[in-house]
C-alpha cells in the first residue's frame, strides 16, 4: 500500500479521475438543463447522447492513465474483481465526488438566468425500492459492459472498448431517466445535490448503482467467465495493486485497467 501511496503515476491516476470526471459532469449536466423543454423526448435523447458521447470521448483519453473509471459504482465492481487496491478504490471515489461537486458548481454559476435545474436527479411517480431496482439494473449492464471489454483474456473483442461504454451509459439513460432521471454514477447525483443542498431519497442513487456494481463483477468472475487459478494473486491486488504497477520513481510506461480492448 505504501508503494502505491508514494508512486507518482498512483496520483497522476488519481488527478486523471479528479479532471475527468470535472469535464464529464460539466458537459453532460450542461447538456441536460441548457433546454427548458426537458419533458420532451428529444430531450432524453439528447441527454443520454451527451452522457454517452461524454464518457466515450474521456474513456478514450485518460484510460492509459486511470482507467477512466469516472463512475463510484465502476470503481467499486473492478475492486469487487480484484482488479484494484483498495486504497486505489478510495481515492479514486473521493476524486470522483469532488470532481462533480466542482462541476456541479461550475454549471450553477454559469447556467442561463431563466434555467433553474441543476440535473438533480429525483423519482417520477416510483416509490424508493423501485428506484433502487432501477438504477441497479441499469448500473448492472454498465459495469458488466466494462468489465467485459476490458478483460484481458479476450481476444475476441473488435472495434472501440470506450465506445461501447460510451454506448452503455446512453442506454442506461435512455432505459432509467424517465423513472429516476438515471442516476447509474453516483458521483453525478452527488454533485448537484451538494451544491443545492438537496437530498430527498439521494440514498437511492447510492444503494442501487453501487450494488449494481458489485453484482456484475461477481456474476461475470464466478458465473459467466470464471477465473479462479489466479485467485490468491488477486487477492494480494486488493492490498498492494497488481504487480508492476507502480515504480516509486513514477515511470511513464504504467499499465493500468484502461477501457481499451486487450
Amino acid at each position: 500500500m505504501m508503494k502505491e501511496f508514494k508512486s507518482k503515476a498512483f496520483w497522476r491516476a488519481v488527478l486523471a479521475e479528479l479532471l475527468g470526471m470535472t469535464l464529464f459532469i460539466f458537459l453532460s449536466i450542461a447538456a441536460a438543463i441548457g433546454n427548458p423543454n426537458n419533458a420532451n423526448p428529444d430531450q432524453e435523447v439528447k441527454v443520454a447522447l451527451a452522457f454517452g458521447l461524454s464518457i466515450a470521448t474521456l474513456a478514450q483519453s485518460l484510460g492509459h492513465i486511470s482507467g477512466a473509471h469516472l463512475n463510484p459504482a465502476v470503481t467499486l465492481g473492478m475492486l469487487a474483481s480484484c482488479q484494484i487496491s483498495v486504497l486505489k478504490a478510495v481515492m479514486y471515489i473521493v476524486a470522483q465526488m469532488l470532481g462533480a461537486t466542482v462541476a456541479s458548481g461550475i454549471v450553477y454559476g454559469v447556467r442561463p438566468e431563466a434555467v433553474t435545474a441543476l440535473g438533480l436527479n429525483s423519482l417520477n411517480s416510483i416509490s424508493p425500492s423501485q428506484g433502487v431496482g432501477v438504477e441497479l439494473l441499469a448500473t448492472f449492464q454498465l459495469v458488466l459492459c466494462v468489465i467485459a471489454t476490458t478483460d484481458k483474456r479476450r481476444r475476441d473483442v473488435a472495434g472501440s472498448a470506450p465506445l461501447a461504454i460510451g454506448l452503455s451509459v446512453a442506454l442506461g439513460h435512455l432505459t432509467a431517466i424517465s423513472f429516476t432521471g438515471c442516476g447509474i454514477n453516483p458521483a453525478r447525483s452527488f454533485g448537484p445535490a451538494v451544491i443545492l443542498s438537496s437530498f430527498e431519497n439521494h440514498w437511492v442513487y447510492w444503494v442501487g448503482p453501487m450494488c449494481g456494481g458489485v453484482a456484475a463483477a461477481l456474476v461475470y468472475d464466478f458465473l459467466l467467465y470464471p477465473k479462479f487459478d489466479d485467485f490468491p494473486e488477486r487477492m494480494k491486488v486488493l492490498v498492494s495493486g497488481p504487480d508492476g504497477d507502480y515504480d516509486v520513481n513514477g515511470a511513464d510506461n504504467v499499465p493500468a485497467v484502461e477501457m481499451s480492448s486487450k
